[in-house]
């Protein structure tokens, strides 16, 4: 074993081919005395094909709370406990932060075998600026929620990152393209490091036509990376304050509109909810 005091590994495990996996992520699996995983029946095909049968419990979004006291206890027995996902890091849009501050508060130490993600694969494949960036995860499968969220996000010029699925992908970047605007890139990456892996750069609007000519596009597991909105220094005479919230309230509720707005043009929030309340009044 890497160390001789009972952990918790974090070892991220491959996002396609199980021939990715490491010999140092392969050890660490064999010397634990117990696995945690987030779906052990998917797991147990990655155990099997590299002969690891070190035991198995599961632990996902239903059950971390209930499974932490468990591992905690085989901590103290002496025992070290892996954390796996379904594919890539673990905690990236995948469960175990509370188990990790738990571990922590009860004064283990947390080890990490770093490998596969598939957010920072597909930054480093869209040609995008990468010195800043911010991790999204899924947003919302709610068409208003997802709507509200990136309302919020579209002034901020650092690359984004966001998970889809594949019946959302082609709502999402519908959805992009409208709140963001059709000319702003975006890098879409699907089933990285897999058989039918694909990654294209089209402005958003381009991508919706892109994603819509062909039910191949639209299957597998998607990575998109989004441009941030241009770096520029704005005042609030810059936009017109009432074209602004007419655009924001098409999208989004009046406190969200006026919340974003303010953000966007420096004015003060409640001035700006109440011209919301107003215009909203009007229509």
């Amino acid at each position: 074993m890497q160390s001789t005091t009972a952990a918790l590994w974090i070892v991220a495990t491959p996002i396609g081919n199980l021939g990715d996996f490491s010999d140092r992520a392969r050890r660490t699996l064999v010397d634990v005395a117990l696995i945690a995983a987030e779906d052990t029946r998917h797991s147990a095909r990655l155990t099997r094909h590299l002969g690891i049968d070190t035991p198995m419990i599961s632990l996902h979004e239903h059950n971390e709370s209930a499974r932490i006291e468990k591992i905690i206890e085989r901590l103290a027995a002496g025992d070290s406990v892996a954390l796996i996902s379904d594919a890539g890091t673990p905690l990236i849009s995948d469960p175990g932060y509370a188990l990790v501050g738990a571990v922590r508060a009860a004064g283990y130490p947390v080890l990490a075998v770093p490998g596969a993600c598939a957010a920072i694969a597909a930054l480093s494949v869209a040609g995008l600026p990468s010195d800043r960036f911010v991790f999204e995860g899924f947003l919302s499968s709610k068409a208003t929620a997802r709507k509200t969220r990136l309302a919020e996000l579209v002034d901020e010029t650092r690359t984004l990152i966001f998970y889809e699925s594949s019946h959302r992908i082609e709502r999402c970047v519908r959805d992009i393209a409208a709140v963001f605007g059709p000319q702003r890139r975006i890098g879409l990456c699907r089933e990285l490091s897999k058989l039918h892996e694909q990654s294209i750069v089209l402005e958003a609007e381009a991508l919706c036509a892109w994603l819509s000519e062909d039910d191949n596009r639209r299957r597998g597991e998607f990575v998109l990376v989004v441009a941030g909105a241009p770096d520029v220094e704005r005042t609030a005479g810059e936009i017109a304050l009432d074209d602004l919230l007419r655009e924001l309230l098409a999208l989004t509720g009046t406190k969200q509109a006026a919340k974003a707005a303010g953000r966007l043009t420096g004015g003060a929030t409640n001035d700006i909810y109440a011209r919301a309340l107003e215009l909203s009044a009007a229509d």
